[in-house]
């Protein structure tokens, strides 16, 4: 590992990279409007819960399955698993146009070779390629997945830029300790359990009208 591969790791996990994670809320929309969050408080506490049972333990999962992957068709087979255990159509598209996006930069600006798949197993085998280890490369990802909801809910109820990086802070332990976690989980694992979250991402396929693509 060289410090140029964690500087490339933070360039792709970086809103300057061209994903176009900002249009997304993870559900978080019609999250908000049901009333389910309502303030920094009951915001941090459902991403922690988003973490640890929900869509980002299970993307940690995909993305270290996607680590370990030995080549091109056993990667092809985890996509496969993840796409089968996406919890809605919204939230299947979300990975998968991220995926894409992350795909073609990557392809286009290095040597890593990147198949246009879900977001979470792209990364997973670019971080392999690039010799970042798992330990480094899966907290570093789901503090971005966090990072990302948090600065959404900004511009979606009264939170301040200083309330949402205090929550982005107080959420860093529990990116690592997924992180860890997961390390050495299997596809078999592979689960989620914030049924709220869930429902809130079925009900936005259907919201309008709406800011966030999902």
């Amino acid at each position: 590992m060289t410090i140029s591969a964690i500087m490339t790791v933070a360039q792709w996990l970086s809103p300057a990279y061209p994903l176009g994670s900002f249009a997304y809320s993870h559900g978080l929309e019609t999250t908000i409007e049901a009333g389910w969050v309502r303030d920094g408080a009951t915001l941090e506490k459902w991403l922690q819960d988003v973490l640890t049972d929900g869509s980002g333990r299970a993307d940690a999962t995909l993305l270290g399955a996607a680590y370990m992957a030995l080549d091109h068709a056993e990667l092809m087979e985890i996509d496969a698993t993840g796409r089968a255990f996406a919890s809605s159509q919204e939230r299947l598209r979300e990975s998968l146009h991220q995926g894409a996006a992350f795909a073609r930069t990557t392809s286009a600006v290095s040597d890593i070779d990147v198949p246009e798949v879900m977001f979470p197993v792209a990364f997973g085998w670019a971080a392999a390629w690039v010799g970042v280890p798992l330990s480094i490369a899966a907290p570093m990802y789901l503090h971005a997945f966090a990072s990302n909801i948090v600065m959404a809910c900004v511009r979606l109820m009264p939170l301040g830029q200083t309330a949402a990086q205090s929550i982005i802070k107080n959420l860093i332990p529990i990116c690592e300790e997924t992180a860890r976690a997961t390390s050495s989980a299997s596809l078999d694992d592979l689960y989620s359990n914030t049924f709220l979250s869930d429902i809130a991402a079925m009900r936005h396929e259907v919201h309008q009208p709406r800011l966030f693509q999902a």
